[in-house]
């Protein structure tokens, strides 16, 4: 048989064509191979690498947009202390400078308008918090103010040459040396007349409060511009300097509501804030100003549902400085918004958007139409953002196998500019993260996470965990979880449910739980796990539940009205309401959502878990912070109390000196630990150390 040269051709391009397909074929199994193995050559996570990630934060874009200032916290655990250093970093990309020293920390970073100076908070040697100044040129930073009783926060003026500070009044002994040895030997009672009196991390609250000051840096001379038996706060300078935009409540009784208003002050008040000017009057909370470029008017957050509070969602707002009418700028738009921004041009103004268990970058125009773009969208979470003068932009994000970094925004592109993590993710197996919806009872359709256990394979059941988030209004989102990896890393599938109560979803969503805690969310957080198992991927006969906060009150209605769960850790929770009253920091919000305990018995004690602690048989680890004044560990001894009677399964461990968030870091390694050994007990049937069960 004879072929023509074409035919010849033709077969031979054939045969090419086959021997490329069979290497492709070959490299990429090799790839995979590769890539599998260099995955299995990564660790697992372990509760010591909490300790080892840096905490990215605050984003600052210098004047001319050259730098970027940020901070970072690391963590020492043989120290059992944290400290946070000021970076900054070229935004064309390139090697970050760590600007200020060890010993100390230094937050807040803030360009000097001029750019020749990066501006900080700091306490250092032994004064109360003060502003620092570094010369980009060189040198050492150098304290700028001297004020007793330490500043809580501090703004540049437009031309530079002052600084905008909030302070508080002074206690005797910050003025005078001799009464604070006299008060350490001998301290007064805490006398107390005001309707909110006390708060979770700051203790029992007197009369003193945040005024506003001008703080002149040629002249060293400190203006008091605002008085009064009120607090101010989210000051903001205008465009020409000369007027100053600030948040206060100054109702009659400003600790019976939360209805704050923005009001503007001359920054050259020579009466201490008795001349001002109220912008805003609307009843809800009104938040964070923001100047327009011409300085005619103010954009900011608006609440205009005081009645349902946290469950409210917040809109973004447009008013004359002047006052007048407000006009809502995101009416339709059904979703939290939060640090508006506008653009250079006056045009359109920037915000954080929570959207369905993510967080984006938007942007919305002023003008008609009031058109919604998202520069920073998709699964992820951006949890802070600056704007320069020219419209360049810098976020913070953070992704499910990423702690947060800062990324330049180029157009629809991010461009990463820190790799602060990169050295510890790289050594690290992480969890496969899977966004998942599924309908609850009611065929209301819910979201979650699942974090599969290293390893996972198709076919096999899993312990797994139910974790849930607190709040109540709040969500799981796109952003690293180091406990849900931690888990993961230990065999268990865990669960991340947002259910009704959760932000994200919009009002009537997060509404779902007003008055009937432990219902719906209940429903909702439980079609989680029986997805999970109907899936193939959860182990029904090895389930664990738990939470902190709200994840420890919700978890304390799942294990009142199931027995499904083999183990449950409650953490920072509330069982027996009406004991709370007066005792947590949540007057205001019980009074709001529940009414008066005296004059509303019979829902405060339907609502609470502890009416229903008989019916609890699942073994319950019940954790709590000694000064936790958010929810008292009173609900936590309360719940052990009524367990123990019983002769149920049950622990109580209290952290000395702590308050609602665990902050000492031996105390939260500490918590981790008993995490694992609670669920591996209980979940897993593992043996302790003595080869128990």
């Amino acid at each position: 048989m004879f072929y023509s040269m074409r035919q010849i051709k033709k077969i031979i391009f054939c045969i090419f064509v086959v021997m490329i397909f069979l290497l492709t074929g070959i490299f990429a199994r090799d790839a995979q191979q590769s890539g599998e193995e260099t995955a299995s050559a990564r660790r697992l996570i372990t509760i010591d690498d909490l300790f080892k990630i840096k905490r990215v934060s605050g984003p600052q874009i210098s004047p001319e947009g050259k730098w970027i200032a940020y901070t970072v916290t690391e963590t020492d655990l043989e120290k059992n202390t944290s400290e946070t250093a000021v970076w900054m970093i070229p935004s064309a990309g390139g090697e970050a400078l760590c600007m200020t020293g060890k010993g100390s920390s230094a937050s807040s970073p803030r360009w000097s308008p001029d750019g020749k100076y990066l501006s900080f908070t700091a306490s250092r040697n032994e004064s109360k918090t003060q502003v620092w100044v570094l010369n980009r040129l060189g040198g050492e930073a150098q304290q700028l103010t001297a004020v007793p009783q330490g500043i809580s926060g501090y703004a540049w003026s437009p031309d530079g040459k002052k600084l905008l500070l909030s302070i508080s009044d002074p206690k005797p002994e910050d003025l005078d040396e001799k009464v604070k040895k006299e008060k350490a030997k001998k301290p007064d009672p805490w006398v107390i007349d005001r309707l909110q009196f006390k708060r979770d991390n700051t203790g029992y609250l007197d009369n003193r409060r945040t005024h506003l000051y001008v703080y002149d840096i040629a002249a060293d001379t400190l203006t008091q511009i605002t008085s009064g038996e009120f607090d101010e706060s989210q000051p903001k300078w205008s465009p020409d300097g000369c007027r100053i935009a600030f948040v206060s409540n100054r109702t009659d009784n400003p600790d019976g509501n939360r209805n704050t208003d923005i009001w503007i002050v001359a920054a050259d008040n020579p009466d201490k804030g008795k001349t001002l000017l109220q912008v805003t009057i609307n009843p809800g909370s009104d938040s964070s100003p923001e100047w327009s470029p011409d300085g005619k008017s103010l954009v900011y957050t608006t609440v205009t549902e005081p009645e349902i509070m946290w469950y409210a969602t917040s809109k973004l707002a447009v008013i004359p400085a002047s006052g007048g009418e407000p006009r809502i700028l995101t009416g339709t738009l059904d979703r939290n918004i939060y640090s508006p921004r506008l653009a250079p041009t006056g045009k359109s103004v920037y915000f954080l958007l929570e959207d369905s268990g993510e967080n984006h970058l938007a942007r919305i125009e002023i003008g008609g139409g009031n058109t919604l773009v998202r520069p920073v969208s998709g699964p992820r979470s951006v949890r802070d953002y600056d704007l320069d003068k020219k419209g360049n932009l810098t976020v913070l994000v953070s992704e499910p196998h990423l702690p947060g970094e800062i990324f330049a925004v180029d157009g629809k592109d991010l461009r990463r500019l820190t790799n602060v993590n990169d050295a510890l993710m790289g050594e690290l197996r992480m969890a496969e993260v899977k966004n998942v919806q599924f309908p609850s009872k009611d065929r209301t359709e819910i979201e979650g996470f699942i974090f599969k256990p290293i390893g996972f394979k198709e076919g096999l059941r899993y312990p797994t965990l139910l974790r849930i988030h607190g709040g109540p209004v709040d969500q799981y989102d796109f952003s690293f979880s180091f406990e849900s990896q931690l888990f993961a890393a230990n065999g268990y599938l865990v669960i991340n449910v947002n259910p009704r109560g959760s932000s994200g979803y919009g009002r009537d969503f997060s509404m779902g739980i007003y008055r009937s805690w432990g219902e719906k969310d209940f429903e909702d957080v439980m079609a989680g796990v029986d997805f999970a198992v109907e899936k193939g991927w959860a182990d029904p006969d090895r389930l664990g539940v738990g939470g902190w906060s709200y994840g420890g009150i919700l978890t304390n209605y799942v294990i009142t009205q199931t027995d499904r769960f083999k183990a449950a850790i409650t953490g920072a929770s509330e069982v027996l309401f009406r004991s709370n009253y007066g005792h947590d920091h949540y007057q205001y919000e019980w009074e709001t959502e529940l009414g008066l305990p005296w004059e509303n018995a019979e829902l405060w004690e339907k609502l609470s878990p502890f009416n229903r602690v008989v019916k609890i048989t699942t073994p319950t680890l019940i954790m709590g912070g000694e000064k936790d004044w958010n929810v008292p560990i009173l609900n936590s001894e309360q719940l052990y109390q009524a367990l123990r009677r019983l002769g149920r399964t049950t622990q109580l461990v209290v952290y000395p000196g702590q308050h609602h968030g665990i902050r000492l870091p031996s105390l939260q390694k500490d918590r981790l630990e008993r995490y694992l050994k609670w669920y591996g007990k209980y979940v897993k049937n593992e043996k302790d150390d003595e080869g128990k069960i």
